[in-house]
């Protein structure tokens, strides 16, 4: 072992002199460097401290929450929020403070990146807006043209000066080019993140960057040589450049020391290791040139036959097939992404393959960040992926396994709730098994952003799978919070961060809150049919709470009015459901909290000196506050008085 160590360090040390034979850019550029909250950054990213090591420069690289980064020289900075294989999340933070306080202004951006001979750009959840300009002299120029250019857009006139036409959409707008616009109109290109509320709430400062290196910088790069542009926008090597400038004489001047150090080697006796050096380390780089090549082939697959951010990718006839053509007998639910279609796939299992319901870019940022997403995951009461088409394919398409007893709302509301399957102990334990999902994401930098009821997969046994992760988001531990436009359904989001577009944990608790509200009461979230005040479940439960009327909350069926053990336990669950509800976020538990006050409540025997020293008992003096005119202990009391008098 002695022996191997020592050989090799002595193999290291020669790789060492190599490197320091090497042209000085080598020693100066690093191999890899982190950045901020981004990690293992190689070409062609660089520090801007180091311009000539690679095109795309980061700074401030220690301050938070995010680094800045510029994608080609001269151009804007952006904040860099995360990184993938060959992808990039940028954030701009003015675009964001105008979306935040409505401003005009934010119809100023145009988000557009030129291509550079070395790199090109492919910005993902673009979408297309048309800012017509209106004047005193002509104020009916844009209505005109609405009938004919805008057809089947929606038109925003809260700006003084210009309109805004827009759709989610962007089938046809090819169609509308430069050359047959009105006079009076651009077309600018913003993000979107979301398809709720008005265009403000659309639009978001958050943007995905794709690039990819041309073969020219790539052979470039990988030569040993540094990718440049010169005045006339054209590509030059700068290693190729030094053998037409003035600097033959330099570069005749380092080849002649590297020889010498070479043959220097050599005549020291060393000249088989050295051999033996440079082999592996042509190896290794032609291994990295190798992956990086067939990183490219899968981001630019057009149909199966490889993995996907690690996934297997179907192609589209294949799922075709194992749908029957998508045929409308099959279909298992419709979002408002996707539609979801039972499979049976060619080797036997049967799946659940997601269909996303148009091919634009906010379904390919989703379809991606869900891929993404899933893939870091693993648990017993999360959904699994089995793969996906390539987003270039005829449509997009996720492949997931086929959980056969349906939703949690469908057991609830829907026509599954007629058999009366959920008792009390099943839906503890959905319970039980939802909080363990949530607490496991959150624990793994996830926000799932979309906790409800339709997204709670039910198995034969009634094991739970939380599903549907295609608006969910990694947070960084070393964030409070992160700012973006709501996402969600309503009745389930977070009124903060509705309010304050400050995404957290806690708001997944807000949304668990409402799921418990329903796992007592039977009732949906949202109901139209129920009196102005209580059509959003949350606001009715907290009122119901804080009065004390859980009779007026929980189901009956249920056995709430005839066993003490589940009105105990229901009462419980509705004093825990009270503090994930709080619009103070800090009143909030965390999902660990949670998790460990329901595997409480489910195991309890709940006698009296029990309660006094749980979670809930704790918590009892939030409610109170709140306030809640009774105590905990009354409340069982009652239920123990209700039962004594059957």
């Amino acid at each position: 072992m002695a022996l191997a160590s020592s050989f090799i360090c002595f193999l290291l040390s020669l790789l060492l002199i190599l490197v320091q034979a090497n042209s000085s850019n080598d020693s100066i550029c690093p191999k890899s460097f982190s950045c901020g909250n981004l990690t293992d950054l190689s070409f062609p990213f660089s520090l801007s401290t180091q311009p000539d090591c690679g095109i795309i420069s980061m700074s401030g690289c220690n301050a938070k929450p995010f680094p800045k980064i510029r994608l080609l020289p001269e151009g804007d900075w952006y904040y860099a929020l995360q990184k993938h294989d060959s992808s990039v999340w940028l954030g701009d933070t003015k675009l964001q403070k105008t979306l935040t306080k409505h401003k005009c202004q934010a119809f100023d951006k145009n988000f557009s990146l030129p291509n550079s001979p070395s790199i090109s750009f492919h910005m993902i959840n673009l979408n297309n807006f048309f800012k017509c300009n209106t004047t005193s002299n002509n104020p009916l120029n844009v209505t005109q043209k609405k009938n004919d250019r805008f057809a089947g857009y929606n038109m925003y006139n809260g700006c003084e000066g210009f309109s805004i036409y827009y759709k989610l959409s962007q089938d046809g707008d090819e169609y509308i080019g430069a050359d047959n616009l009105p006079t009076n109109c651009t077309l600018i290109r913003l993000p979107i993140q979301s398809s709720h509320g008005d265009l403000f709430n659309w639009l978001g400062p958050e943007t995905l960057v794709e690039w990819k290196l041309s073969d020219h910088c790539d052979h470039c790069h990988y030569g040993g040589g540094q990718c440049h542009t010169d005045k006339t926008n054209k590509f030059y090597c700068q290693k190729d450049e030094k053998t037409r400038s003035s600097s033959d004489e330099r570069e005749e001047t380092t080849g002649s020391n590297m020889v010498e150090r070479i043959l220097g080697t050599v005549f020291g006796g060393v000249g088989s290791v050295m051999i033996t050096c440079l082999v592996v380390y042509f190896i290794w780089r032609y291994k990295k040139h190798s992956t990086k090549k067939l990183s490219d082939i899968f981001n630019h697959d057009v149909e199966g036959g490889s993995l996907y951010f690690g996934v297997p990718v179907f192609t589209y006839s294949e799922l075709e097939e194992a749908t029957n053509d998508f045929n409308s007998s099959r279909e298992l639910g419709d979002g408002g992404y996707g539609t979801v279609y039972y499979g049976k796939l060619n080797d036997g299992r049967e799946v659940a393959v997601k269909r996303l319901h148009e091919h634009n870019c906010k379904q390919i940022q989703q379809f991606v960040n869900e891929i993404e997403i899933l893939t870091r995951l693993r648990h017993n009461n999360l959904v699994t992926l089995y793969g996906c088409t390539s987003r270039r394919s005829r449509e997009l398409l996720l492949v997931y396994e086929f959980v056969p007893n349906g939703t949690l709302a469908d057991h609830l509301h829907g026509e599954r709730a007629k058999d009366g399957s959920l008792t009390w102990p099943v839906r503890m334990n959905i319970a039980v098994e939802t909080a363990g999902a949530l607490a496991y994401l959150h624990a793994s930098d996830v926000i799932h952003c979309d906790v409800k009821t339709n997204n709670i997969l039910l198995d034969h046994n009634f094991s739970v799978k939380v599903a549907d992760f295609g608006i969910s988001r990694l947070f960084p531990n070393d964030v409070s919070h992160i700012s973006t436009t709501p996402r969600g359904t309503p009745g389930y989001i977070d009124p903060k961060y509705h309010d304050c577009y400050q995404l957290t944990s806690k708001s997944d608790v807000y949304s668990f809150g409402v799921v418990l509200v329903e796992l007592i009461s039977s009732m949906p979230a949202v109901d139209m049919n129920r009196h102005s005040q209580e059509i959003n479940l949350a606001n009715f439960a907290i009122h119901k709470i804080i009065k004390s009327a859980f009779h007026e909350l929980i189901d009956p069926s249920l056995g709430f009015d005839s066993e003490t053990k589940i009105c105990e336990m229901t009462t419980s669950v509705a004093e825990l459901a009270f503090l994930c509800l709080q619009t103070d976020r800090d009143m909030r538990p965390t999902m660990v909290e949670v998790l460990d006050t329901l595997k409480e409540i489910q195991t309890s025997g709940f006698d009296n000196e029990k309660r006094a020293e749980s979670n809930l008992s704790g918590s009892e003096t939030k409610i109170v506050a709140a306030p809640s005119p009774n105590s905990v202990t009354d409340k069982w009391m009652t239920c123990s008085s209700m039962s004594s008098t059957k």
